[in-house]
């Protein structure tokens, strides 16, 4: 296959309640392209709500990246702040975390929140976060690496896996050319804002999955684009899912449901939730 002609190898516009679109979970596009194994684009305007209340997770890490606005965020590893613009959550759930956020109220937000499924060293280790304003977030051209390496730009948030986990905005007409890193069978992309010309199609606002391999990618951006794309190692474990929650084992999600439910007992207690 000539290097830039990777092709598709499935797309969807997910499915939209109020101002989040579901376009990746576990049970669906999550299958192919583990450890990516959920996607929310949200889209929230000011005065709207959207707070998702107090809730659980285990196993996996989530993944918030700010185009616009600004959210607000508390959690139980007793990190609570506000993410601006261009802001970037790693919240690593391990053994079971529990956390809340929502828009800042006033202001609006647009962006992604993604689920990476952690590896069975990881899975139910300790929960820890960390959070990037802007300027932390480093850049080469026109990507910005929430996650792995691009470039001479090398992401602070190292996760055990090979990922790469990138913001790239282009202007209309431009070209780029994505070569994954060796070992990378997994790739795909989510436009948030424009569209792409990839593989012989316009991408829109959906999520476009390539067929696996590790050849390069080129897109051409139509209008002032914005996207998120993803590629990795392929996930080796089966995902075995709870209601907030994934794992490798049925064992390992029990052990994570266990303490998820003991952090719940202690919210009720202290009237948390």
């Amino acid at each position: 296959m000539n290097q830039g002609q990777r092709q598709l190898a499935h797309r969807t516009a997910g499915n939209r309640r109020g101002g989040i679109t579901r376009l990746v979970s576990p049970g669906d596009v999550g299958q192919l392209i583990k450890p990516f194994v959920f996607l929310d684009r949200f889209q929230m305007e000011a005065g709207r709500g959207g707070k998702m209340g107090m809730h659980p997770h285990s196993g996996i890490a989530t993944v918030t990246v700010i185009m616009d606005g600004a959210i607000e965020y508390s959690e139980t590893t007793g990190s609570e702040g506000v993410l601006q613009t261009g802001g970037v959550e790693w919240m690593a759930a391990g053994n079971g975390v529990w956390h809340d956020g929502g828009p800042v109220e006033g202001q609006g937000v647009h962006g992604f929140q993604l689920w990476l499924a952690l590896p069975a060293e990881d899975e139910n280790g300790p929960s820890h976060s960390q959070y990037l304003a802007a300027p932390q977030v480093p850049q080469d051209g026109p990507v910005r690496v929430i996650i792995g390496r691009y470039g001479d730009a090398v992401s602070p948030i190292k996760p055990r896996a090979s990922i790469n986990y990138l913001h790239v905005k282009l202007e209309d007409g431009q070209r780029w050319t994505y070569t994954p890193p060796a070992g990378h069978d997994v790739a795909w992309v989510s436009v948030g804002n424009g569209a792409l010309h990839a593989a012989g199609t316009v991408i829109g606002r959906e999520v476009a999955v390539f067929e696996e391999g590790q050849a390069a990618i080129t897109f051409v951006a139509e209008g002032a684009t914005e996207f998120v794309l993803g590629s990795a190692v392929k996930h080796p474990y089966d995902l075995v899912t709870g209601y907030y929650s994934v794992h490798t084992s049925v064992a390992a999600l029990a052990q994570g449901e266990n303490e998820i439910q003991r952090i719940g007992k202690q919210l009720r207690s202290a009237n948390l939730i």
